[in-house]
């Protein structure tokens, strides 16, 4: 029986000619990593159990992103507890300060995933490098403490649920809008502990930023992992940042699948995740006139430099609405430089825009943007369970940046042609 492009890699990574769903798999790691939210706990697994090395201090990324510049006095003591512990290991892929970003974005665009490889990281976000062709995935703090230590981890292969992609993206309509629309077709449980693999016509349209947003919320599907072919887009984004060797991985012809879900880009529209899941998901118009306090454009699902244009075309020659806070975070500092050379930042900051540091920040309720009682918020993140951006009663709509930078313009829920 053929093989998935996921099944594929973890053949490769244990050894065997071939594997199926449901095996129970020890596979060799490409790259652990973890942020300063995770990685103290991982550390302190190591230290309990006396553990003092690594596999391969090359092969090990931590970077300060949740709630960094530290936002109080444990969040700076979980960093320097990170800090330390690279220091004694030998890790020289520590991200802080400086050389910060959000970590699903900073770990493509500094070379660390390539085609073929296996990764985990301990944040549930990190399927967000499959657009690069790579297995990756979510894993606890102690999970990560083993990666660190062995190189390897036990693995239940994943069945596949394959999404056949025709048509184009419309004006206005893009990843964000994709994921989405997905999501809401198969609930927050639909493809659970599975691997979602995307194919079809329409995929060499798909431009990766679009991809890394795709990939970054299969998990809200209950994904163990998504994942992309490689094509020439991938190859001319991997170009200059990834200097060794890699191998691609094709699904075979006769791979099985779960199911297979068609979607045609060209039929889709904006549209808006409604708390609180992110399935809860309807067209823009359905909202239309709902008051928004606040919109966030940023996060590591849509804070690339493709996002802040859109947002930009948007805002350009407007004023963001006087009772709306809008946020705005590049999601490293090599998208803040080139958001600075375009001018993108002075355009956000004449709108009225507030334009942050790279940060998590909001997206999990830790600074830069945390809701108050009864607020309502437009935002590019992932997730609008109960409380995640502040309080309990606070909502937030999950939406593209097109829409968000819409909503801050007029105050209330409306569609991008509406501006």
């Amino acid at each position: 029986m053929g093989m998935t492009m996921t099944q594929k890699i973890f053949a490769r990574h244990c050894g065997r000619q071939e594997v199926q769903a449901g095996d129970l798999v020890y596979g060799a790691l490409d790259l652990v990593m973890g942020s300063d939210v995770t990685a103290p706990i991982a550390i302190h697994e190591m230290e309990k159990y006396g553990l003092k090395r690594v596999f391969d201090p090359n092969k090990i990324v931590l970077v300060m992103d949740h709630f960094a510049p530290n936002k109080d006095i444990r969040s700076a003591q979980n960093c320097a507890l990170a800090r330390q512990f690279a220091q004694q290991m030998g890790i020289s892929h520590f991200y802080d300060g400086g050389r910060m970003g959000i970590e699903h974005a900073l770990l493509p665009e500094q070379g660390f995933v390539a085609p073929g490889e296996l990764i985990i990281g301990a944040d549930s976000h990190t399927c967000t490098y499959g657009a690069l062709g790579a297995f990756s995935t979510g894993v606890g703090s102690t999970d990560m403490a083993a990666g660190m230590y062995a190189g390897k981890n036990w693995f239940k292969v994943p069945a596949a649920i394959l999404v056949n992609l025709t048509g184009r993206f419309s004006e206005y309509v893009g990843g964000k809008d994709l994921i989405l629309s997905l999501i809401g077709m198969i609930g927050v449980d639909g493809a659970r502990y599975k691997s979602i693999e995307f194919t079809g016509e329409a995929i060499a349209g798909i431009p990766m930023d679009d991809r890394f947003t795709i990939c970054n919320m299969a998990i809200e599907a209950g994904a163990k992992n998504a994942i992309f072919p490689v094509d020439q887009n991938t190859l001319d984004y991997l170009s200059g940042r990834v200097s060794r060797p890699f191998v691609p991985v094709e699904a075979d012809t006769d791979a099985s699948y779960v199911c297979t879900i068609d979607i045609n880009l060209s039929q889709l529209r904006p549209v808006l995740a409604a708390p609180f899941l992110p399935s809860n998901v309807k067209p823009v118009e359905h909202f239309r006139g709902l008051r928004v306090d606040q919109v966030v454009i940023g996060c590591c699902t849509n804070g690339r430099i493709s996002d802040l244009r859109m947002a930009a075309r948007i805002l350009k020659g407007r004023k963001i609405s006087e009772h709306v806070r809008c946020v705005i975070i590049p999601a490293t500092q090599e998208i803040y430089l080139q958001a600075i050379a375009e001018g993108l930042l002075e355009l956000f900051i004449q709108a009225g825009a507030t334009v942050s540091m790279p940060t998590c920040g909001p997206c999990n309720g830790g600074h830069v943007g945390v809701l108050s009682d009864h607020e309502r918020c437009v935002s590019t993140t992932n997730r609008n369970f109960v409380g995640r951006m502040g309080a309990r009663d606070s909502e937030i709509y999950l939406a593209s940046p097109a829409v968000a930078a819409a909503c801050a313009v007029a105050g209330t829920v409306v569609s991008p042609e509406e501006v």
